[in-house]
């Protein structure tokens, strides 16, 4: 027999009722936090996450499977949203639009995280004007075998380019092995020049700290560094804003920090329970930040200086999409990173000799978007392999096609 459903809770936030369905579900299992633990810990953390997130046009990353399913990405707001929630309509580079929410409040945080969002993933723009971005974001990106300290010089070096151009940098904890820095910028500059000067920046710091920072496109490229990630910059990309709980086992917060902390912090440090306490003892580190806005004249006139930046060579199939020179051979589609990893474990037994070749960085797994999903793709580089040794191109373990809508295709039994 099915247990009885547990009957929403209702919260009373600042005179709005807001239900909560399945109060009592366990969303992190090894902290046991429940579905109501992660409403009542966004609502104390509400004037930071509302600092990040607030005001600002928001795609919906739902997990309404769990941390372990895979999330849906869901731009458009549910037409039976509430009246509290706001709403504005972004019309995206590929020629579609959509109706998305903006949250201005603690109500709406309950709201969207009710709808099985984790963390909260807004564009760098207002709803007031969409067209002219009020932040730039600098996402440091380790590579495999690339430890925190590393991490840290490159944001150090981020901080001084930054300050060069007279900008200043709010650092965060992405939530999972990387940094965030956030700029707030006058908006005054098109998606364009906003990610001409995220890139400017992040060829800079990799002029500054060669072998440390990477502003190369391909992964097999970037060797064992920290990829300056410029493209989240680009029009229609988001990231997960200041206080976003993440799916992982442990419930890790993206948390912004004070440069001062930042050696001595470790993401792990940060989960819902550590930043509540540390909400509670010290607020929010970031609170001047709207106070801090700036303009990119600075990195626009860097950008003339250094001139065009070197383009990756292109396919001559038509499509435009840039190929690689690196050695590759694919491994993998597939639906889930577990399914992924274990993709490339069977790979590795196949190929023993080759593996001990292989450095960290030449191992690529990447996350890849799909028409309403994610999914993910292994590569390996070969390019510290002998040529002789190489194996070939052989058919993939696992083929997933989320556009085709077919869930597996490829060697029997797989």
């Amino acid at each position: 027999m099915t247990p009885p459903k547990t009957p929403p809770e209702v919260l009373d936030i600042d005179g709005i009722e807001v239900p909560i369905s399945s109060p009592d579900k366990v969303v992190f299992p090894e902290p046991g936090l429940t579905k109501l633990d992660l409403v009542r810990y966004y609502l104390a953390v509400a004037d930071g996450a509302l600092r990040g997130a607030g005001g600002r046009p928001m795609v919906l990353k739902r997990f309404p499977k769990g941390i372990d399913a895979e999330p849906f990405f869901q731009k458009r707001v549910p037409e039976n949203h509430p009246p509290f929630i706001d709403t504005t309509t972004l019309h995206y580079a590929s020629g579609t639009s959509a109706e998305e929410a903006v949250i201005r409040d603690a109500a709406g945080l309950a709201w969207v995280i009710n709808l099985g969002c984790l963390d909260l993933n807004p564009h760098p723009v207002r709803a007031e004007d969409l067209e002219h971005p009020d932040e730039l974001r600098v996402d440091l990106d380790p590579m495999p075998g690339v430890d925190w300290s590393q991490i840290v010089d490159v944001a150090y070096v981020a901080q001084e380019v930054l300050d060069d151009v007279g900008l200043v940098g709010w650092p965060k904890t992405s939530g999972s092995r990387g940094l965030h820095i956030l700029v707030r910028i006058a908006p005054q500059w098109s998606y364009r020049d906003v990610r001409l000067a995220a890139e400017t920046l992040a060829r800079e710091v990799e002029n500054r700290a060669p072998g440390l920072a990477t502003a190369r496109w391909w992964k097999e490229e970037r060797g064992e560094s920290v990829f300056v990630d410029f493209n989240q910059n680009a029009k229609d990309r988001t990231v997960a804003s200041a206080y976003s709980v993440r799916p992982l086992p442990d419930a890790r917060v993206s948390t912004p920090l004070t440069w001062e902390e930042m050696r001595k912090a470790r993401p792990e440090q940060f989960t819902v329970p550590t930043v509540l306490e540390r909400y509670t003892a010290i607020g929010d580190p970031h609170a001047g930040i709207d106070g801090a806005v700036g303009r990119l004249d600075g990195l626009l006139a860097l950008a003339e200086k250094l001139g065009p930046a070197e383009k990756a060579p292109r396919s001559g199939n038509g499509s435009g999409r840039r190929q690689s020179l690196m050695p590759l051979i694919e491994v993998a589609r597939t639906r889930t990173k577990p399914e992924a990893l274990a993709a490339l474990d069977e790979w590795r037994t196949r190929h023993p000799a080759v593996v001990t070749s292989l450095q960290p960085a030449d191992v690529l797994v990447d996350g890849m978007r799909g028409s309403s999903s994610l999914w993910y793709r292994v590569r390996v580089n070969l390019q510290h392999v002998p040529e002789a040794k190489r194996p070939p191109q052989e058919e993939l373990i696992a083929d997933y096609d989320p556009w085709a809508g077919k869930q597996w295709k490829g060697r029997a039994g797989s």
